[in-house]
């Protein structure tokens, strides 16, 4: 495949999923899966992307710590 026909696709794929996920913070919807997927796809050929999917992963993993800590601490109350 062309070079400049590839980057074109990743460009438009991952840009229409980044957008379907932004919107999706507003709507009901998915968007953590939306926005790392189109960054995924985007950091394919752009830096820029693979620096802000970096970014979410990491975001994404303190919100899950901190979602299990809650759980853990709510559990332990209803226990006692």
């Amino acid at each position: 495949m062309d070079k400049q026909v590839k980057k074109w696709l990743i460009t438009i794929g991952g840009g229409f999923l980044v957008v379907i996920g932004t919107l999706f913070i507003l709507l009901p919807g998915p968007a953590f899966l939306f926005i790392p997927i189109g960054l995924a796809i985007l950091s394919l050929e752009y830096e820029l992307a693979k620096k802000w999917l970096k970014k979410s992963q990491s975001v994404m993993k303190k919100s899950a710590v901190k979602t299990d800590e809650f759980f853990a601490t709510c559990r332990r109350k209803i226990r006692k």
